[in-house]
């Protein structure tokens, strides 16, 4: 067979060692040949393609980023981006695709497989970790990871200060990141987008625990949180009456929490840090076990599938189950965060 990639969406650590691991089990285990499609759903619109070979893609596992390149490209806003994809695997050989990424990469794999017919496999993987079907998606971890050494190093800076620091995490629809970063880094608040932030009732809890000899707190936020009573819009940031974009939610809530309390706070964004930077191990054998199993699902010719960790099981679901809506918080784990709040 021959078989094409392509990594969609936001990059995460953990695409390189996907790509790895198809070339080895696509060449060494089945025979077939590799290419992959540069900057996401663009590159099998534009016929932008490179070989993938065991040489070229060997020693990626622990490398950030992705090589294929990546972008938000979507072939159905384009004019006849479906049938221009459609065109260049014609062009190219190319007996399936595998399409890594997040709810958007795989809703327009789904469209394209459903009312095209293109035979499609996916990967999931965002940092959110809020996609259906899935346990984790790799790229989490690392992201995790990140949080939790940030908040290590702001603990000592606060307590130096008496400081309250805000750390604004990613996490525009799910508090995933902030909630395990946050419980990882011993955060004393958690603030997610699933649950509105009460400011008088975070500035009561920081006053009581100044009272009894905690002269700091850290405070992790979700980008994606906002305060009782504020609603978020359906797409896009909040904006103000005027139509602006208002400072991030981290740097608002800083602000706040310093007006109620007279405690001096600072904001920290942790930002695209997140993304960057080799993956960790979960992360890097996550990806390897989603690629072999990926390649596996297009040799059984099994189309329309996406790869999924259920349990420590790695599973294939339609890719359907994973879209539609997505994955917010586990309301039980937050449970356990804010058994530390106070």
């Amino acid at each position: 067979m021959r078989l094409g990639i392509l990594t969609g969406g936001g990059d995460c650590p953990g695409l390189n060692a996907v790509v790895r691991a198809i070339v080895r089990r696509s060449v060494m285990e089945h025979g077939s040949e590799v290419v992959g499609f540069l900057e996401g759903w663009r590159g099998p619109m534009e016929s932008m393609v490179m070989p993938l070979t065991l040489q070229g893609t060997g020693g990626l596992i622990h490398r950030g980023g992705t090589i294929l390149r990546t972008s938000r490209s979507n072939p159905f806003k384009t004019e006849r981006g479906p049938e221009k994809i459609m065109e260049t695997m014609e062009k190219h050989r190319l007996d399936a695709l595998i399409a890594v990424g997040g709810e958007e990469t795989l809703e327009i794999a789904d469209a394209m497989g459903t009312k095209h017919g293109l035979n499609v496999v996916c990967i999931p993987k965002t940092i959110d970790n809020d996609l259906n079907a899935t346990d984790f998606t790799f790229g989490f971890d690392t992201a995790v990871n990140v949080v939790m050494e940030a908040i290590d190093r702001l603990h000592t800076t606060a307590e130096s200060h008496n400081r309250v620091l805000v750390c604004e995490v990613m996490g525009g629809n799910a508090g995933w990141i902030a909630c395990y970063g946050g419980i990882a880094g011993g955060a004393d608040f958690v603030l997610v987008p699933e649950k509105p932030i009460k400011i008088k009732d975070i500035a009561e809890s920081i006053k009581k625990r100044h009272a009894r000899g905690r002269d700091y707190s850290i405070v992790v936020v979700a980008e994606g949180a906002r305060l009782e009573g504020e609603e978020k819009p359906a797409e896009g940031p909040l904006r103000s009456a005027n139509g602006q974009k208002p400072t991030g939610v981290g740097e608002r809530l800083a602000n706040l929490i310093e007006q109620e309390t007279g405690y001096e706070t600072r904001a920290t964004v942790l930002g695209h840090i997140q993304r960057g930077g080799s993956p960790t191990a979960f992360d890097r054998v996550l990806a390897t076990r989603f690629g072999v199993k990926a390649t596996d699902l297009v040799h059984e010719k099994k189309f329309g599938r996406m790869v999924a960790l259920q349990g420590n099981q790695v599973v294939d679901v339609a890719i359907s189950e994973a879209i539609g809506s997505l994955k917010t918080l586990d309301m039980n784990l937050y449970g356990v965060a804010e058994v530390f709040f106070s």
